[in-house]
């Protein structure tokens, strides 16, 4: 068994030495961001998916810490680290271990310590161009380490978020599904109610409170609610503080007071979910559904084409790809293309991913929105498909 274990850790450490050079030839800098990431930024940034299997723990000074879930984050607080004005353009890439909690302790294809390698390209202003950059040079890493057999999926959070602003809908609602839309469980429950012309909780007692609150300020509600409170003999619920409470009702009081969706928008919020085809199929789908509606998508579609044929003019084999609407809603920083390798056959594995995330530099301190896109492989996965099941 320990052999076993010692041969297998030497393969994994040759193909990730053939992976970082691979990366390094197409210019990306070698860097090792630090393991141990302040915690708050993770919880609040990478999705419920990741963020409920993060290891996190309190230093002796009290403050609160984890092992870091993914590599995308860390190496974009190191890019701040180098560059705090984030005007400089960079190209990171890495091999080291990430941390997720397994239910059942973990297994093979699903292990609590794993190992990420990959890419990110912070800065680039021509996006389509970095985009597509992105992903040949995944599908050349996996290729070269030895996979044949796989499949590709794509998504683009980008695409809904124009779909979203081309609708007539409420600002509320807008604001909203797009809150919503990285939980798909809640966002379909959401907007079926919407759709049936009902309020989000627009019955019961806190309903009720938050009516009586109405357009009030802070201070003023939290009195109301302070008093209603008292008078009710009920105290503070869980670990929530009286403003969490205040402000909670006061989202809700908004909700209770705006427009009701029209039917027929969330219906083409619908058909624009339900669409997974071949690239092309796909694209035409959508045009069909914003024509339907009377809408423009025209230069975001066409962006979406000029993306798939530059892919195919560079060698990229198209023919079992996927192109999902539905995809992409795992990690909350992603801001448009998502898209994932995979391979094919009775068990699917995920063996990369990435994509944009424009956004997430600001929220970690940067001046500005930045240009940023990335990559990353799951090593143990790659190597297991290589190598095929056990004999």
């Amino acid at each position: 068994m320990a052999a076993e274990s010692a041969k297998e850790f030497e393969a994994l450490e040759a193909q990730a030495a053939t992976l970082l050079s691979l990366f390094k030839q197409a210019g990306y800098e070698s860097v090792a961001p630090s393991i141990i990431q302040p915690a708050d930024i993770f919880l609040d940034r990478v999705g419920e998916a990741i963020r409920n299997r993060t290891y996190v723990f309190n230093d002796l000074a009290g403050e609160e810490l984890c092992l870091r879930p993914d590599l995308t984050v860390p190496v974009s607080r190191l890019y701040l680290e180098r560059h705090p004005e984030a005007d400089v353009e960079a190209r990171y890439c890495y091999n080291g271990p990430a941390f997720r909690f397994q239910p059942g302790g973990g297994s093979q294809a699903h292990p609590r310590e794993f190992r990420q390698a990959g890419i990110e390209s912070f800065g680039a202003e021509d996006r389509e161009k970095a985009d597509a950059e992105t992903v040949l040079l995944a599908v050349e890493a996996v290729r070269g380490a030895g996979l044949k057999d796989y499949a590709l999926r794509f998504g683009d959070i980008g695409l809904f978020y124009v779909l979203l602003n081309a609708l007539d809908l409420p600002e509320r609602w807008r604001l909203k599904l797009r809150h919503y839309f990285w939980r798909p469980p809640v966002f379909h429950v959401l907007l079926a109610r919407l759709a049936r012309g009902e309020r989000p909780d627009g019955e019961g007692a806190a309903a009720a409170l938050a009516a009586t609150i109405g357009n009030d300020d802070a201070i003023r509600a939290e009195e109301l609610v302070a008093n209603y409170l008292e008078t009710k003999g009920l105290p503070l619920a869980g670990n929530r503080t009286l403003s969490e409470i205040v402000e909670r009702l006061l989202d809700l009081a908004a909700d209770l007071r705006a427009q009701p969706l029209k039917k027929e928008v969330a219906t083409v919020i619908d058909y624009y979910l339900a669409v997974s085809a071949k690239p092309k199929e796909a694209i035409d789908r959508i045009a069909m559904i914003a024509k339907g509606a009377g809408i423009d998508l025209g230069n975001a579609l066409a962006a979406e084409t000029r993306r798939f044929e530059r892919l195919s003019r560079e060698g990229v084999d198209l023919s079992d790809t996927i192109f999902a609407t539905e995809f992409g809603r795992s990690l909350e920083y992603y801001s448009g293309l998502v898209f994932q390798i995979e391979t094919r056959g009775r068990e699917t594995l995920h063996i990369a991913g990435g994509g944009r995330y424009d956004g997430l530099l600001a929220d970690l301190g940067a001046p500005q929105e930045v240009p940023a896109v990335g990559s990353a492989i799951h090593t143990e996965r790659l190597l297991a498909a290589i190598q095929g099941p056990p004999r």
